[in-house]
């Protein structure tokens, strides 16, 4: 009698809301369809290894209620199995030898990288499709789809921003906030739009190499004294943890109590670097040299405390339909050679779109391409006109400058040098003064 052939699902990168339901799925339609499924643990690592002891049979019973648990039953690892052609051949060697024929993985753009190479190497003998997760929604799906685990993360990160907008109302204090997206900031200005924060900073609004922390001090600064300009001394600044990608790693080294450190990947660990910290005593000092006495507090980074949350209605179904579909795809793989060194499975208007690898890597990097906030966007649009910031007009109008260069503890000509460069720079300027009354801000 023929034996079964074998699924393996592993996890790499970072945690993301629905990654169990992702296992869920695909082990209950992978049974279903007269496969064996063994669930590998921790990513590559220990493939990388030759290790074959690091897995486990996964049965129906195994799953059919994990769908809705935060976390990776099978962990998650960010091992870096591109390092070198050796790690890449003992991981295919590996596979063969747990007898795959077709390998699911979870991630995001690194995974994507390292799927695509893992499958060269296999030449065609494992197929691999990958489900698309990060909540930092930086991978470029199909339409306006989001990469799994996003909505969950921003509903969670809103309930807690909400929480500190009213505790900022309550004690006439502000709070920065740090959020989670290391290169785009699509988490930062979907949490800061959707609870109305005072101000979102995304790191797509500053050309990289050309933001300073000079440049992030002015907008904070220039959103609190417009505040003060009309009787309001809280608010909430949400700020993208990427924006600190964007300053030159000299000078965020050059700060004291800054330690710049990088990962297996060559990429500044902004994690590492207490942004909301540097911003908070920074703006703070400059600001109490004019006088002006104002309570910020930073809240923790909001980043660890999303990704392992129980998903939400919406990622769950989009998770069971990639599940299902990522084992459907994997067995018509054989007949389809776009997919011959793998692929996303993704979804479009409610059907599955699968994506080669090939159309979703940058062919000089070997990276996934990253999907950016769209600056010209409506949805960006709306954000940035609920949002308090110094503008032009606020300094073109003398009514209005003279009211903020007070609550700025300066003049207006001073006002105008200090603020007129960055304003003209990033601002957008509007036909009318926008109105700074919006409930709840």
């Amino acid at each position: 009698m023929q034996r079964p052939k074998r699924l393996g699902i592993l996890v790499g990168g970072g945690p993301a809301p629905g990654i169990n339901s992702v296992i869920s799925a695909a082990t209950i339609e992978a049974v279903n369809s007269g496969l064996d499924v063994l669930g590998i643990y921790d990513g590559f690592q220990h493939l990388m290894e030759g290790r074959t002891d690091m897995v486990r049979p996964l049965r129906i019973s195994d799953v059919s209620r994990t769908h809705f648990q935060g976390g990776s039953m099978l962990r998650t690892s960010r091992a870096v199995v591109t390092k070198s052609r050796e790690s890449l051949e003992r991981t295919a060697a590996t596979l063969r030898e747990l007898g795959l024929s077709y390998l699911l993985t979870i991630g995001g753009d690194g995974m994507a990288s390292a799927s695509t190479q893992v499958a060269q190497v296999a030449q065609g003998a494992l197929r691999v499709i990958q489900a698309p997760k990060t909540i930092d929604n930086d991978i470029p799906l199909p339409g306006i789809m989001p990469t799994f685990g996003y909505e969950t993360a921003r509903h969670v990160g809103t309930e807690l921003v909400l929480n500190l907008m009213e505790d900022a109302r309550t004690t006439n204090r502000w709070f920065f906030v740090v959020v989670m997206g290391r290169v785009a900031g699509h988490l930062a200005l979907g949490i800061g739009k959707a609870a109305g924060a005072t101000t979102t900073v995304i790191p797509e609004e500053f050309p990289r190499g050309e933001i300073g922390l000079e440049d992030l001090c002015l907008l904070l600064e220039g959103s609190i004294i417009k505040r003060l300009g009309s009787g309001r001394r809280y608010g909430v600044a949400v700020i993208a943890e990427g924006v600190g990608d964007r300053i030159d790693p000299q000078e965020l080294a050059g700060i004291p109590g800054v330690a710049v450190e990088y990962d297996a990947h060559g990429q500044l660990r902004l994690g590492e670097i207490p942004l909301a910290t540097v911003l908070r005593r920074e703006v703070q000092r400059r600001l109490a040299e004019r006088g002006v006495r104002i309570t910020i507090s930073e809240a923790a980074s909001l980043g660890y405390a999303l990704r392992s949350a129980r998903p939400i209605p919406f990622d769950l179904d989009y998770t069971r339909t990639l599940g299902h579909g990522a084992v459907r795809l994997l067995m018509s793989s054989e007949h389809d050679e776009t997919l011959r060194y793998g692929g996303l499975v993704c979804l479009q208007a409610g059907n599955l779109r699968p994506v080669p690898y090939a159309d979703l890597l940058d062919p000089e990097t070997g990276r996934s391409r990253m999907r950016m906030v769209d600056l010209g966007s409506q949805t960006y649009r709306v954000a940035r006109d609920y949002m308090i910031r110094l503008e032009a007009h606020d300094l073109e109008d003398q009514r209005s400058a003279e009211t903020t260069a007070a609550a700025g503890g300066m003049s207006v000509d001073e006002l105008r040098a200090v603020y007129g460069p960055s304003v003209r720079a990033g601002g957008r300027a509007r036909a009318a003064p926008a109105s700074d009354a919006a409930p709840g801000r």
